[in-house]
């Protein structure tokens, strides 16, 4: 079991990392996901990534209950709508538009309803 869940967190690590350079692909779930993994399954990997200097501060504050920040939020929110407009206007089945902007709709819905912000302090 171990074994998977260190499997999945690197994984989820590499998705995080392309997301730090395809704009597309938002980082910061991947590797809130990563570092969930990681605590079940390899501490030091862990602790390495809590350590990264932009992607560390993130995991630590959402951790802590304290959410992500609004940027953060914005710039997701953006991507993801985007994305969505492209699929949507190259999607043409009308069943997997539906599905495409229901998903969008329900993870920003998410994002800024259940995610808490981080406030500066």
């Amino acid at each position: 079991m171990k074994l998977a869940l260190l499997s999945l967190g690197l994984f989820f690590t590499g998705l995080g990392f392309l997301g730090l350079f395809l704009p597309v692909l938002p980082a910061t779930p991947f590797f809130l996901v990563a570092a969930y993994l990681f605590s079940r399954s390899h501490p030091r990997l862990e602790g390495w990534l809590l350590s990264l200097p932009r992607v560390g501060s993130l995991i630590q504050g959402y951790r802590a209950g304290r959410g992500i920040p609004k940027r953060v939020k914005l710039l997701a929110t953006g991507l993801a709508v985007g994305a969505a407009v492209f699929s949507l206007l190259r999607l043409p089945n009308p069943m997997g538009q539906a599905l495409v902007a229901g998903l969008v709709a329900y993870g920003v819905y998410f994002l800024w309803k259940r995610v808490p912000t981080q406030v500066k302090e």
